[in-house]
């Protein structure tokens, strides 16, 4: 028997893009949100081309891309020297090779274009300050499938049996903006930058729509509460610092003096099952919250609820929901190595840290995008 309806579990860009991807099916739904409102978690947010191309297709790229900004590389840069290490093109470049822009934003924006697209859609209906207490939300019409888009504490899981836990990651992020016009000149106003330096790197990137720089340095880190968004202890700090030995004294200074210096425990989740079998799944975070060592977290999700959408338009349930299971999860695998090699080769010390530098260093830019084409040049399939 076809969908027709669907309960949505969490109104992040998992949930939203689910959503809008199951109206184009002709499937309506209903998503159900704790918040009272949705509030700006986070700051900075990349989406890469395989997640843009989706992002078109739902009809929200046309807005984004008059705020967002699309840079011109995506650069490795060294945390002692400052000098480049390699550059991936991307601009022009990656609307080329890849089909569809790179962009940078604010995950605010992002959020919000979606919650417009949907609220102005007649199949979606959302439900803000609902508290999920069991596991069957309060529809108003019977759902023939419930979608867990709650991320990495989500309640849904719960009726999933065999599903992923979460889990601290060991790695601490640490979080704040620049005023545009207040960024020290080392920072690049036109690309996303990657300092690396042993232990720890720094992420910084411009947010166009608010005039400034996105930072976030991910280090190594002791087991933390799962509070998000706090501010850095003493001793927090402390062990940031410590963790920067051998920076340059640039980057160190900026992040010692930043007063609204957040602090963000990262949190992913084992391997488990996704779906019982029967009517309930979960996707993004809920499913498989990762690190963002690759940058693929929002992507993930957004993927996810575009080819979920895919299989439930054509397939009886719990056909298609362990379908949807076995097509992802590969991919999903296969990121989760590619952010450890990342994290093992961002954070490299010594004779380690010297061999990188000097392969990424003869690394043309063709070759450095042609490692990225199994990401960035994915197509979300429309039928599966």
């Amino acid at each position: 028997m076809p969908v027709e309806h669907a309960a949505i579990i969490g109104a992040g860009i998992a949930g939203l893009t689910a959503a809008l991807a199951l109206s184009r099916r002709g499937i309506s739904s209903e998503i159900f949100e704790q918040a009272d409102e949705l509030a700006e978690v986070g700051a900075g947010l990349q989406v890469s081309p395989n997640a843009s191309r989706i992002l078109a297709e739902l009809g929200v790229l046309e807005g984004l891309s008059k705020v967002w900004l699309e840079p011109e590389a995506i650069r490795l840069m060294s945390g002692a020297s400052l000098r480049q290490l390699a550059a991936v093109p991307a601009g022009k470049f990656a609307r080329e090779r890849w089909g569809a822009p790179y962009g940078v934003l604010h995950r605010a924006t992002l959020q919000n274009a979606l919650l417009t697209a949907v609220e102005a859609d007649p199949l979606c209906r959302l439900h803000l300050g609902v508290r999920m207490e069991s596991n069957s939300p309060p529809v108003e019409r019977a759902a023939d499938v419930v979608i867990g888009a709650d991320g990495v504490w989500s309640k849904l899981r719960q009726s999933v049996p065999g599903s992923p836990s979460p889990r601290f990651s060991g790695n601490i992020a640490y979080r704040f903006t620049l005023a545009e016009g207040e960024a020290p000149g080392f920072l690049d106003r036109t690309s996303v930058s990657a300092f690396l330096g042993g232990s720890a790197h720094l992420v910084c990137y411009p947010l166009r729509e608010t005039a400034s720089i996105n930072m976030v340095a991910i280090t190594v880190g002791n087991a933390a509460p799962q509070a998000w968004g706090n501010e850095p202890t003493a001793e927090q700090r402390t062990r940031l610092r410590a963790q920067l030995s051998g920076w340059n004294s640039a980057i160190v200074s900026l992040l010692e003096k930043q007063p609204k210096l957040t602090f963000w425990p990262l949190f992913g989740t084992t391997s488990g099952a996704w779906q019982d079998g029967r009517r309930t799944v979960l996707i993004g975070d809920a499913a498989h919250a990762m690190m963002p060592f690759a940058a693929q977290g929002a992507a993930m999700a957004i993927e996810d609820a575009y080819e979920l959408a895919a299989v439930l338009s054509n397939r009886p349930v719990a056909e298609a929901l362990a379908l949807f299971e076995r097509h992802r999860a590969p991919r999903i695998a296969k990121l989760r190595q590619r952010g450890a090699f990342n994290k093992f080769a961002y954070h490299a010390k010594g004779p380690i840290r010297i061999g990188r530098d000097l392969v990424l260093g003869l690394k043309p830019p063709q070759s450095l995008a042609a490692d990225l084409d199994w990401i960035y040049g994915y197509r979300a399939p429309s039928t599966l």
